[in-house]
Formats: structure tokens, sequence, C-alpha cells
């Protein structure tokens, strides 16, 4: 699979990626790669009397009878972010993300055993090491004390802003639009606009919705492996149906901020299909990691 560098996979500026495939593709081809943009939610620590939309660590406000996520056996997981669904614009997604109610986003982040249990889309026993919890609009919270065997992060309050976001290169949507064409003879994946693409690279930053910005490889083919199971080849063709099935929800880098270093310089992915998050069904949500 393709392995890139962090700024080389991470999402370009929204202002560009239109002007940038017409100026480097061949028109028709261009628009086809156009039509594969989605918009996405950027969120970017608010300053000044930027609205609130919701903020990476301090404590969650969870409802008295939901249990602090825990992976049993190892140990309660971190709270990493909570998103306002109804101070997002989300009118501007085209996915059917809440339009309020809270989403909250815990992972076993390694304080309690030094990173030995590692959460991975191919072993089914480590999916309980992230999880997202949503509740409801008009449900009774309270904020949380942390588990004493938890530091908790800092707290980053974050604003947004819409984008346009584009699939990563070796994405199995630019595959099928492309007609699997030789990577090496195809524009889309040539030297000129590729680079093109990296000199306006903002960084994967962190996001609700859109296309994800892996540091690595697509992480829909992760997530599709692992619901596959780790014995599936990589060239399986299941392997691409399957991984176009799933949706980000919301990923989070590395923030010195708020103190989050996920492995070296990476960020932390949910992916869900489209019909699990209309019918709210978010513990079918997947999780996924990359670093550097």
């Amino acid at each position: 699979m393709n392995e890139t560098t962090h700024s080389e996979a991470a999402g370009p500026a929204t202002t560009s990626l239109r002007a940038l495939a017409r100026e480097h593709l061949p028109a028709e081809m261009a628009e086809r790669w156009i039509g594969l943009l989605r918009p996405g939610v950027g969120l970017t620590a608010a300053k000044g009397s930027e609205a609130v939309v919701g903020r990476l660590g301090g404590a969650p406000e969870l409802p008295a009878d939901v249990r602090w996520p825990t992976w049993e056996g190892n140990g309660p997981l971190s709270f990493v972010a909570a998103v306002d669904c109804a101070a997002l614009p989300s009118d501007a997604l085209d996915m059917p993300l809440p339009t309020d109610g809270t989403l909250s986003f815990f992972y076993f982040d390694g304080q309690i055993d030094d990173g030995d249990a590692l959460v991975l889309p191919d072993d089914r026993e480590s999916w309980a090491g992230a999880r997202v919890l949503y509740t409801p609009a008009g449900t009774p919270t309270a904020e949380r004390t942390t588990p004493p065997e938890l530091d908790p992060y800092p707290v980053v309050p974050l604003t947004a802003r819409v984008e346009e976001t584009a699939p990563d290169p070796y994405h199995p949507l630019i595959q099928a639009a492309f007609a699997h064409t030789g990577h090496r003879d195809h524009p889309v994946y040539g030297e000129e606009f590729l680079d093109a693409l990296a000199e306006a690279d903002e960084g994967a930053g962190h996001r609700i919705g859109g296309h994800a910005d892996p540091v690595q490889n697509p992480v829909e083919a992760e997530v599709a492996h692992g619901v596959l199971g780790s014995g599936t080849a990589w060239d399986d063709p299941r392997l691409d149906e399957e991984a176009r099935g799933w949706t980000l929800l919301a990923q989070f880098d590395s923030d010195d901020d708020a103190d989050m270093m996920w492995g070296d310089c990476g960020a932390l992915y949910w992916l869900i299909r489209p019909e699990d998050l209309a019918a709210r069904r978010f513990e079918a949500a997947m999780f996924t990691w990359q670093c550097c």
C-alpha cells in the first residue's frame, strides 16, 4: 500500500482545490476529480469572539446513567473531544449528522500502560479502546471527574469553518473514478498534480465530516480490512467495496495546545456507515489511528 508523510497526505487548502485541478489536469479529468470533493467542518482553536462549537480536553459532561467508557481488562478511556452538533454548520455537510445533541470522543491513549495496548481495526478485541457517545439534546448531564488513573488533557475551545476536502490519491473512490488506470501513467497520480496539492497543504487538523486526511494510507481501507477480517488480502476486490461504504465522522490531530500527541505527530479517526449515522448508531463507528 502507499505510504506518504504527514504533510503529503493532509488536505490541501480549500480555496485552491478546484483551481489546482483545472490547472494541472485535463479538463474532463479535472471535473471528474472535482466531483469527488466533499464539504467538511474544520475545527480550530477559538479566538476572541469566535463562536465555540466544541472543545478538546477537559472533563466530559455525561448523563447520570452513562458509565465512563472503559476497555475491559485495560482501563478507562481518555476523553479527547466533544462537539455541539447544534452549533456545527451541519446543513453544509453531505452526511446525516445530528442537528442537535453532543458527540463525545474517548480513546485508550496509553497513559495507563505506557502505550502497550494498541487500538487497531485489525484487532477486534481492541475495538473497545475507542468510543463515540451521543447525548441527545435536552438530556440532563453533569461534568464527570476524570478517573484517577488518567490526567485530563488541557481544554482548547474549538470554532468551526466549512471547507472542501479531497480524497487521498489512493482512496478507492479515486481508483473507481479513474478506472484503476496505472498509477504512474495517470495524471491524477502525476508528480505535477500531487506536488501542487502538497504545496497547498494546510495539515490534517481536526475535522467533522468530509474526506479524511490520512497520515499514511487511506483510513477507509484500514477500517474495511478490519471489518472483513485481518486475513483478507489487501488486493481483495471486496476491500474497495467495503471501504466505499464508510465515511469520516471525525478526526483529531496531534495538538500542542491540548498536549495531545498521537504517536509521532499522528491523528485519530472515527468512521461510520451513513446508514448507521442516520440511525444514530454511534456504537457502530470504527476507529483507527495513524502516525508518521
